[in-house]
């Protein structure tokens, strides 16, 4: 937006010069045009009279005209007398059968030619007036030839002038743009770093209330719209912690009491259906754990942070070993030695590896394997867990995702562990996908943000 208002300030700038100097160059330039007209056919009329008077003395003055004229000035100065007359002192005109000397010498007042004038050897313009006497006979014409390399740079002195004016022009123009705008997107560019931080999880964030009215109206209801959020996550957060204790302390009952049933139990039916009984007391237990870490994650507006995803890695694969050890599954880093860091919610990565690690172990089989590698790609910090079970057909992959989803090999899952992991990634600005694994199997790709 700065470089918008910057640049249409300048244009305006540079159309208002265009419509202001262009015209005024043009008028200069005309004028400077007319005046050096006006100035040769004021030397010319002056050497007509002289070539007029006929005499001596007038002859004399207009030799010494014509050469101050040839030593003075870049022009030349010629004369022709009509016909029958003579010529006397006055030096012969270099081209004397010119028309515009026949035009003067039938009469015609003034002749104004413009072209590659006799005597100058350059372009030029040339005046020719005629030369009359007392009776209004014509005796003669006057020429004066002047080249027009003088008058071109002074021309181009007035343009450049004013094109050098209008850059200077433009560039203060530029800088008192760019000030300007930034001035006036000033209260903008703190709304944008409020939203910023309310998208990472800052919900105390607050923007002042500065600018036109309409930009304070605004910051005023972002400001009331982030306490109006802060107060429902709290609210929610309150309703987790107490669903949790609330739910999880009547299923613990209820299992130790199906527990002490069987263990008194002498009826080998009445056996099986407490432990049936205690098996799906397992299985709610599991799938309120899951809703409520779901829940959870739902309601984690915490900010994202720097975090080193080799270091966390390897402290879950620690955890996790002694159970891959007993299904006899191999854990294993693979990738470059060290590993890139990312912009990742405190405690969402150690869950993400969790529920990854536990949905692969229970589909791989003894003697395999699941490997772990992350890697930075521009902006990217690319993570992937990969095993080497029986993995998931391309048409259902997208379908994983579903909560209380459960594939043909996890009949006993709750159906919400890549829920709650898709959540958790999405929530720090990530991405999640699955793919098949090289060599058999399933590869979950996520991809976080890079740390600039």
């Amino acid at each position: 937006m700065i470089r918008q208002l910057t640049v249409s300030y300048v244009v305006l700038v540079a159309v208002a010069i265009a419509a202001f100097t262009v015209p005024v160059a043009w008028v200069l330039t005309d004028q400077l045009s007319d005046d050096a007209i006006s100035a040769a056919r004021r030397e010319a009329d002056t050497a007509a009279l002289l070539l007029a008077g006929g005499d001596v003395p007038s002859q004399r003055a207009l030799v010494a005209l014509m050469d101050a004229y040839r030593r003075q000035t870049p022009g030349r100065l010629d004369a022709v007398t009509a016909p029958g007359r003579p010529a006397g002192s006055v030096p012969a005109a270099v081209d004397p059968g010119d028309e515009s000397f026949t035009r003067a010498l039938a009469g015609e007042q003034v002749v104004v030619e413009w072209g590659h004038q006799a005597g100058l050897g350059e372009e030029g313009f040339a005046v020719v007036v005629p030369a009359r006497d007392a009776r209004g006979e014509v005796v003669g014409a006057v020429r004066v030839s002047y080249p027009s390399a003088p008058l071109d740079r002074r021309q181009w002195q007035i343009w450049g002038f004013r094109g050098v004016l209008a850059v200077a022009v433009l560039l203060a123009a530029a800088l008192l743009g760019l000030a300007f705008a930034r001035r006036v997107t000033s209260p903008l560019r703190a709304l944008d770093r409020m939203a910023g931080r309310l998208r990472d999880g800052d919900l105390a964030v607050r923007v002042e209330e500065t600018g036109p009215p309409e930009v304070r109206t605004l910051a005023r209801t972002l400001n009331t719209a982030a306490e109006t959020i802060d107060g429902l996550v709290r609210s929610q957060r309150t309703f987790i912690a107490n669903a949790s204790h609330q739910l999880r302390t009547p299923l613990t009952a209820l299992r130790l009491s199906l527990d002490n049933i069987a263990d008194a139990a002498r009826d080998p039916e009445l056996r099986e259906d407490v432990d049936q009984a205690s098996a799906e007391v397992v299985r709610m237990s599991r799938l309120v754990n899951g809703l409520l870490a779901l829940a959870r994650a739902e309601g984690d507006v915490s900010a994202p942070e720097r975090t080193s995803v080799g270091d966390i890695a390897a402290g879950r694969l620690d955890v996790w070993r002694a159970a891959a050890d007993e299904k006899g599954v191999a854990l294993e880093l693979t990738g470059t030695p060290t590993w890139p860091d990312a912009l990742i919610t405190r405690g969402h990565l150690e869950q993400i590896l969790d529920n990854l690690f536990a949905n692969a172990l229970e589909v791989s089989p003894a003697g395999g394997s699941i490997r772990v590698a992350a890697v930075r790609d521009g902006d990217r910090v690319t993570v992937t867990v990969a095993d080497e079970g029986p993995g998931i057909s391309p048409e259902l992959r997208e379908r994983a995702f579903d909560r209380f989803w459960r594939g043909d090999s996890r009949p006993g899952g709750s159906g919400l562990g890549l829920a709650i992991v898709r959540q958790l990634v999405e929530d720090d600005g990530g991405r999640i996908r699955l793919d098949a694994a090289t060599g058999g199997g399933l590869r979950v790709i996520i991809e976080f943000r890079a740390v600039v």
